[in-house]
């Protein structure tokens, strides 16, 4: 959470023409109400479930871009449906980054905690090894901006052997709440 999935996620789609989705906004979208509601009702488990079910449907889609909330690697099925029915980049932030980034975000319930940095540590030690088990890239998300996280993914999909179709260089001017963007789904 807060490595800039669904701000890079969006910025590739553009870039490749392809409709963007993520994962957490459709659920939302669903549902009526916002995730810390659902949390509240259902839990994070209940969460979980619902989730599990939006990724199913998402990934069996083409030619789409998709950001995920940065826990649904946890599930195995999502892992395996991420792995299977696309390419899977890996947006990866320090939890020190994270923190600085979601600090002020009151519409993260796992974060609304004593220790929020402590949590995103916790977090990472326990998501980390499942993002790297289920990525093709990944790609450090430390200073760069949006344009820049964007190139990086698009240069990673063609270096691989992906068509990509014809895209011209976005100038590096994307910012993330007024500051260069520095983190992708989790």
């Amino acid at each position: 959470m807060g490595a800039g999935k669904t701000t890079v996620g969006r910025s590739v789609a553009r870039r490749l023409d392809y409709p963007f989705f993520d994962s957490d906004h459709e659920l939302e979208a669903r549902c009526g109400v916002k995730i810390p509601v659902i949390f509240e009702h259902e839990g994070e488990v209940g969460f979980r479930d619902r989730e599990a079910q939006v990724i199913a449907e998402l990934t069996g889609r083409t030619g789409i871009v998709l950001a995920t909330g940065g826990g649904a690697v946890l599930r195995e099925a999502n892992r395996a449906a991420l792995k299977a029915n696309g390419t899977v980049v890996y947006l990866r932030a320090s939890p020190h980054d994270l923190w600085l980034r979601t600090r002020h975000d009151r519409n993260r319930p796992l974060l609304q905690t004593e220790d929020p940095k402590g949590r995103l540590e916790a977090l990472y030690t326990q998501r980390d090894p499942l993002y790297r088990e289920v990525a093709d890239f990944i790609i450090e998300t430390g200073k760069p901006t949006v344009a820049q996280l964007a190139n990086m993914v698009l240069m990673q999909l063609e270096m691989a052997g992906f068509t990509l179709p014809s895209v011209e260089a976005v100038p590096d001017t994307d910012t993330v709440a007024g500051q260069p963007a520095q983190d992708t789904h989790s």
